[in-house]
């Protein structure tokens, strides 16, 4: 059984017991969250597909930490005129596990 799930303006292929990273949520450690934003749900070949979303159809998962993802370094440079500019970026992230999927 598996669902896409919109989180954050993201969407997402989840099933249970999975671990992704999403941005970051504002939610803390080790609490729960409750995501009705179902797009679709499969159960072992029954498809339902919502119009945007299925009504009633509910993933929840658990947040497990928040972190950064790796360094992205943004360079420019402009030639034969000494300009350059480095910056980095590291993104935010939040690595959940879905726990259930309701649909």
């Amino acid at each position: 059984m598996y669902a896409i799930v919109e989180i954050a303006g993201q969407q997402f292929k989840v099933q249970k017991d999975q671990q992704l990273f999403v941005h970051r949520l504002e939610a803390d450690v080790n609490t729960s969250l409750e995501f009705d934003r179902v797009l679709l749900v499969d159960n072992d070949g029954k498809v339902s597909i919502g119009a945007p979303v299925i009504s009633g159809a509910k993933v929840s998962a658990k947040v497990i930490d928040h972190l950064k993802g790796d360094k992205v370094i943004v360079f420019k440079k402009k030639r034969r005129k000494g300009y350059q500019k480095s910056n980095g970026h590291r993104q935010q992230f939040t690595k959940i596990q879905i726990e259930n999927i309701k649909a």
